[in-house]
């Protein structure tokens, strides 16, 4: 009787915990109705920008929540806006209601507390996320702590064209001795974009003996320590690259039209998904393909930010909980609207909202399942932030 008695309490806590929840989130629908929210997010992708307007169709329609997308080049504009507000003391209405980031900037956002948050237990559709088999609870090794939702997986990937490359070198020490073979047919991003500073980062990986340092913060002790091996390699690599070294594309962009064009034989990526949504968009040749590394490439996830001093804060959450959802994360998987990997646990789906990411065709690009390796955990931010200032000096000049 006693543990019936118990059950039956446990039983009425849970639902009057769900009551609570819901009427706090029909409070948060009522205050976003109306608002106008300020999303500053990279616009340097057409399918990008299309989805985010199909995003902003349906809030609007559903929730009355006017998305607006300001389109960034580099989402340090943003950062440093919110900086700057923090630092003249404007604590409210601020310029941008939501960001998206993820590693050195969530890290430096979070540490002087320029974020609003935490926030994520508030919504709804946050009990669908993956915390288990994806690195949803952490940012480059940085704890999230409620303070960012997660958006998507990214995963760093090569692209070849196979007709003209059919066997890509499969490590970082086969790449470069396949750049000695084919002098002027590989390149990467300049750093600091953020492309070209991870394909440095998975070099150093590949290149390290020992990994331990690289998921604490940088110090001035150990960086000339561990990143040794990296410069012999680049200065070895560099003059192999295209134009010798002495120019480097700016953009993941620019360097895709450069494998479009015939000019490199292989370029990078962030997403699995790269060469099928590259095709479709007619970025990319029938013939692209993505291939990984013999022991994996970086992963990670990309996340949603609210500032501190958000004037749309309401209006944040519902987008977020929207983007969140089974609809709009099985548009964002499918190449034909974006093609980034979900961040939601298909166990945790009702069947009819698994049937949306079941019914996505599968495009002939594709990677099967398990073929490029394991996904490597990122480094902390603070890595990457030395390793760009040491490239910079090094290599800026040419």
């Amino acid at each position: 009787m006693r543990r019936l008695t118990a059950f039956v309490s446990a039983l009425v806590l849970l639902l009057c915990a769900g009551g609570a929840a819901a009427q706090e989130w029909d409070e948060v629908l009522a205050r976003a109705r109306g608002q106008v929210v300020q999303f500053n997010a990279w616009g340097g992708s057409v399918k990008t920008n299309d989805y985010l307007q199909w995003a902003a169709e349906t809030v609007k329609a559903r929730y009355g929540v006017e998305l607006k997308h300001v389109r960034l080049a580099d989402t340090a504009e943003a950062v440093a806006r919110v900086q700057a507000d923090k630092a003249a003391g404007r604590t409210k209405d601020g310029a941008i209601d939501l960001l998206w980031i993820n590693g050195k900037h969530f890290a430096g956002m979070k540490e002087k507390g320029l974020l609003y948050g935490p926030f994520t237990q508030r919504l709804p559709n946050q009990r669908l996320v993956d915390t288990a088999g994806k690195p949803t609870t952490v940012d480059f090794t940085v704890p999230v702590e409620g303070m960012e939702a997660p958006w998507s997986m990214a995963r760093f990937v090569f692209v070849h064209d196979t007709v003209r490359l059919r066997k890509p070198p499969r490590s970082i020490q086969a790449l470069l001795e396949w750049a000695r073979e084919h002098p002027g047919r590989f390149t990467y991003p300049r750093p600091p974009n953020l492309l070209g500073s991870t394909f440095l980062k998975q070099a150093l990986m590949a290149l390290s003996s020992d990994w331990s340092s690289l998921v604490q913060p940088a110090t001035a002790e150990n960086f000339d320590l561990v990143t040794e091996p990296l410069w012999p390699y680049l200065d070895e690599l560099h003059p192999l690259l295209w134009r010798g070294g002495a120019e480097f594309p700016f953009s993941g962009a620019d360097e895709r039209q450069l494998l479009k064009d015939g000019q490199i034989d292989i370029s990078m990526a962030f997403s699995l998904l790269e060469a099928a949504s590259a095709m479709e968009a007619g970025l990319l040749p029938k013939t692209a393909r993505v291939f990984g590394l013999d022991g994996g490439t970086i992963g990670s996830v990309n996340f949603l930010a609210i500032p501190f001093n958000a004037r749309a804060r309401e209006g944040a959450l519902v987008v977020i909980n929207f983007l969140l959802s089974p609809e709009a994360q099985a548009r964002k998987a499918d190449p034909r609207y974006w093609g980034a990997d979900t961040v939601l646990d298909m166990a945790k789906l009702r069947p009819d909202d698994r049937r949306l990411f079941e019914a996505i065709p599968v495009h002939p690009a594709a990677p099967a399942p398990g073929a490029l390796g394991p996904a490597l955990p990122e480094p902390h931010p603070s890595w990457m932030e030395l390793i760009e200032k040491e490239w910079l000096r090094r290599y800026a000049n040419g």
